[in-house]
């Protein structure tokens, strides 16, 4: 309980954050600036709201590194102009992505895996690769987002390196730190599954999960 406190303390800190800058940007007349804070700060409530919706319990742990994560990306990354300031804000919200992703899909197949109603049982190795391959997929799909958008409307999302005006070099470290992100909670996923009773962050969250949501899980 006091955990579950703690990060949504953290949680409304950054709301507040967020609205402040909105309600400074909507004063200056920064329009895009007060949309952007806006529809970051609807975007931190969706774990909440799908909580509630699908009585499904998402871990405070997880719930707070998702939100931290969309806060770090869009609020510090685009509005701060972090990605810029820092040339490593990029990968390490990559490498995020691809631990956070490896993490929802390694819960996806645990719990199709547990399901009574499927009649699938597949082996922690097979387990580990689908977290992987889903999180360097949905990992794809944003930079396919990413070039279509810089193409279409003329952004910058891939944020092309010096003596690269393509976006292929920042294209691909973001695919590769995606994947080692991806390949750490595959490995520590496969280990869990193999041996439940070692302890490390990932252990505690899927434990956290299971126990939350015991309707998916057989007896």
């Amino acid at each position: 309980m006091r955990i579950r406190i703690t990060h949504q303390r953290i949680t409304i800190a950054l709301q507040l954050i967020l609205l402040t800058e909105a309600i400074f940007a909507i004063w200056q007349q920064r329009w895009l600036t007060a949309f952007l804070s806006s529809m970051i700060i609807l975007i931190t409530f969706f774990p909440v709201l799908f909580e509630r919706r699908f009585r499904i319990h998402i871990p405070p742990e997880l719930q707070l590194s998702a939100i931290g994560f969309v806060f770090a990306s869009l609020f510090l990354g685009e509005i701060r102009d972090y990605y810029s300031r820092f040339w490593w804000w990029d990968m390490a919200l990559h490498t995020l992505s691809g631990f956070l992703l490896g993490i929802l899909g390694f819960l996806l197949v645990h719990v199709m895996n547990q399901m009574e109603r499927i009649q699938i049982h597949l082996k922690p190795g097979f387990v580990a690769f689908f977290a992987f391959m889903f999180a360097l997929g949905m990992g794809a799909l944003w930079e396919i987002f990413e070039f279509t958008m810089d193409s279409v409307f003329g952004m910058n999302m891939q944020k092309p390196m010096l003596g690269d005006p393509s976006g292929l070099t920042d294209t691909m470290w973001d695919l590769i730190v995606d994947a080692l992100g991806a390949l750490t909670v595959s490995v520590l996923g496969w280990r869990y599954l193999n041996n439940p009773e070692q302890d490390s962050f990932l252990e505690r969250w899927i434990n956290c999960f299971i126990e939350g949501n015991p309707r998916f899980f057989r007896k």
